[in-house]
């Protein structure tokens, strides 16, 4: 059966379509109003998978911005953002004051998200900037909680035990992260030390956050949207095909990312 063309309120086919849809952004969490302390601090993490921010929409969030903690510098702020290849897209949390800078900067002003917002971040069980929640899928479907839950077995070590789905980030700060199940397409992993996956790896995986180049990527089943080690990054289309879809180990071999069958 050929599908239904839609048609405008004047009887002719519709030009366009207006929905919503289940997209996840990244957000940035400010602390302070100190630009060049968050230059700084964003330009290491950048360099170390520069792959990983470009042309990434960002939404800037306010609530754990201090009271009195000094003006948000947006020019500066978004500036810094839109130079690291990033584009900065609205903002949650803070001031009616702080509002109304980012409107002059033309960001969109979003609702407090603190209910599936904070239980998101929750659930990549680090500081690390987490994804908002979907917005609500067309026909009124409740979007899936994030359903990570990290253990901490001892120092420089991190457990996930269920599947890591599309728009939801872990981050093993210090250590290791092994996960036994399945890592979706658009979902995240990173790691300061080594990244093991006992299940099908579709998202992405950073191993080395902190630029160690000693760490490694282990893989049952590589499907991996891009890998990187220390910054060093290979995207889908320069994986070969006959490493895809087995054991693999991906490492530096003098600044080169190798990726070797198990």
């Amino acid at each position: 059966m050929a599908g239904h063309q839609q048609t405008s309120a004047a009887g002719r086919p519709a030009v366009f379509e207006l929905k919503a849809a289940g997209f996840t952004l990244p957000i940035i969490r400010l602390f302070e109003a100190d630009i060049e302390a968050v230059a700084a601090e964003l330009g290491t993490r950048v360099e170390q998978a520069p792959e990983f921010f470009r042309n990434t929409p960002v939404v800037i969030d306010l609530s754990g911005f201090p009271e009195g903690g000094g003006e948000v510098e947006f020019p500066l702020l978004v500036g810094l953002l839109r130079g690291y290849g990033m584009i900065p897209f609205g903002v949650r949390g803070g001031t009616k004051a702080q509002h109304a800078a980012a409107e002059a900067m033309e960001l969109a002003i979003l609702g407090d998200a603190e209910g599936r917002g904070a239980r998101a971040e929750r659930a990549t069980g680090s500081g690390e900037p987490a994804r908002s929640a979907p917005a609500p899928k067309r026909g009124g479907e409740a979007p899936s909680e994030a359903a990570v839950s990290p253990r901490r077995n001892g120092a420089g070590f991190t457990l996930v035990t269920r599947p890591v789905r599309s728009g939801q980030r872990v981050y093993a700060a210090g250590g290791d992260l092994s996960v036994i199940a399945a890592v979706s397409s658009g979902a995240e992993l990173m790691a300061d030390g080594n990244i093991h996956v006992y299940g099908p790896l579709r998202g992405r995986a950073l191993a080395g956050m902190k630029g160690n180049t000693d760490a490694r990527i282990f893989c049952q089943d590589l499907q991996a949207e891009l890998v990187s080690v220390a910054g060093h990054y290979r995207v889908s289309e320069n994986i070969p095909a006959e490493l895809r879809g087995i054991p693999v180990q991906i490492y530096l071999d003098h600044r080169i990312l190798r990726i070797e069958k198990l």
